[in-house]
C-alpha cells in the first residue's frame, strides 16, 4: 500500500488542471476557465512503488450549475516515453522532486491496475491516508475469468466518456483478447451498471450542496 504524503506540491493539482481541463473533448465548460475544487477520489497501488496513481473527482462551479469530472492521474519521478501528449504538466513535490502528471489513460501502469480493479484483483486505496483502503468504492460483477495483462491500450475521448481499447493476454488463454474499458468522464449521480457493462466500479464524491452521492465511474464493455 502506497505512503500520502502530507506536503506541498507547487503548481497544485487544480492549478494545472484549471488551464489542462478546458482543452479536453469532453468538457462541458463555456469556454471560459473553470473554477475547480476537489471532491473525492480514490488510488490504486503500483505494485512496483514507483508510479502514484489516482482517480481525482473535481468540481467546477464556474457555471450555472455544478459538473463533476473524473481525472486519473498518473505521478511518475521521470518522463513517461512517448507520451509527451499526454502531459497534464510538471509539479515540484516537497517530498519527492519534480513529478511528471499524467492523464492517467494513457499510462500503462494506471490501465492494468484498473483492469486488475475490475476484476476484484487490486484493492482501492483511500485518497488522502496512508495505507487504508477505501470501501466505499464497490466493483460489481465481473463476467470476464482469468488475469487480464495487457499488451498495449489505444485511447478515444468520446462524448462524456473516455474508451481504452486495450489489447491483453489472459492467463491460461493462448489466444489474443480485446478489452474495452469505459471511463466516466462527466461524472452522474447515481448511475447504476448498465447492461452491457462486464463489470463496473462505483464510489461516492462531494455534490456542491454538501451532501455525498454515488455513480459509475468505469466499466469493462466489451471483451473479445
Amino acid at each position: 500500500m502506497a505512503e500520502v504524503h502530507r506536503t506541498t506540491m507547487t503548481p497544485t493539482k487544480l492549478e494545472l488542471l484549471t488551464a489542462w481541463l478546458p482543452n479536453q473533448p469532453w468538457y462541458a465548460g463555456n469556454g471560459g476557465a473553470p473554477d475547480l475544487s476537489r471532491s473525492g477520489g480514490f488510488r490504486l497501488d503500483d505494485p512496483d512503488g514507483e508510479v502514484g496513481i489516482e482517480f481525482l473527482v473535481v468540481a467546477d462551479t464556474s457555471g450555472d450549475q455544478a459538473a463533476y469530472y473524473q481525472v486519473p492521474l498518473t505521478y511518475r519521478g521521470a518522463a513517461l516515453p512517448g507520451a509527451e501528449a499526454a502531459l497534464v504538466g510538471h509539479s515540484e513535490h516537497g517530498v519527492l522532486g519534480t513529478r511528471w502528471i499524467y492523464n492517467g489513460v494513457h499510462d500503462p501502469v494506471l490501465v492494468a491496475q484498473l483492469l486488475a480493479l475490475l476484476q476484484g484483483a487490486a484493492e482501492p486505496q483511500a485518497q488522502s491516508q496512508s495505507f487504508t483502503p477505501d470501501p466505499s468504492v464497490v466493483v460489481t460483477g465481473s463476467a470476464v475469468s482469468g488475469q487480464i495483462v495487457p499488451v498495449s491500450s489505444a485511447v478515444e475521448d468520446a462524448g462524456t466518456a473516455t474508451s481504452v481499447v486495450v489489447q491483453a493476454s489472459v492467463a491460461g488463454d493462448p489466444a489474443g483478447h480485446t478489452v474495452t474499458i469505459e471511463l466516466v468522464r462527466s461524472l452522474r449521480a447515481g448511475e447504476d451498471a448498465k447492461a452491457q457493462d462486464l463489470g463496473s466500479v462505483h464510489t461516492g464524491w462531494l455534490a456542491a450542496d454538501g451532501t455525498t452521492v454515488r455513480g459509475r465511474f468505469a466499466a469493462i464493455r466489451e471483451f473479445v
